[in-house]
């Protein structure tokens, strides 16, 4: 919770006690609402710009990164269909293939886990606000 969230319930009862009309007091609550709004789109504005400068990098090792990784994440889920077919073969070697990429899988770190879904995140905020800027197609 940002300061300004934890400030604005309390604003809130001050407003209600010292403004006595209740058009002008809901008038000076739209005003700490807009006021609350303007300061979260501007938070989200500054991650944005940190992205989007990183994606538009001229180094093809930065502005790739995200997709590339994304890529190797599909591979591992495309992955199924051939499984699928191995298993209805030889069911003993799906199941020693699985258990394999299971352990792998395990053995990875948390924080790569977490990596993954910052990256994808952001890739695709990015690539939100780049179509709705206009500078993405």
């Amino acid at each position: 919770m940002s300061m300004l969230q934890g400030i604005i319930g309390p604003v809130g009862q001050i407003i209600d006690k010292i403004i006595p009309d209740p058009r002008a007091r809901d008038a000076a609550k739209l005003e700490l609402l807009k006021l609350e709004a303007s300061r979260e789109i501007d938070a989200v504005q500054a991650q944005l710009s940190a992205i989007l400068a990183e994606a538009q990098s001229p180094d093809p090792w930065t502005s790739r990164a995200r997709p590339a990784f994304l890529y190797v994440m599909y591979a591992l889920l495309l992955w199924s269909i051939p499984m699928g077919l191995i298993a209805g073969i030889r069911p003993e070697l799906a199941e020693a293939i699985a258990r394999g990429i299971t352990a792998y899988l395990n053995g990875l770190p948390e924080s790569l886990y977490a990596l993954f879904g910052t990256g994808y995140l952001g890739y695709t905020a990015a690539r939100t606000w780049g179509k709705v800027k206009g500078v993405d197609r």
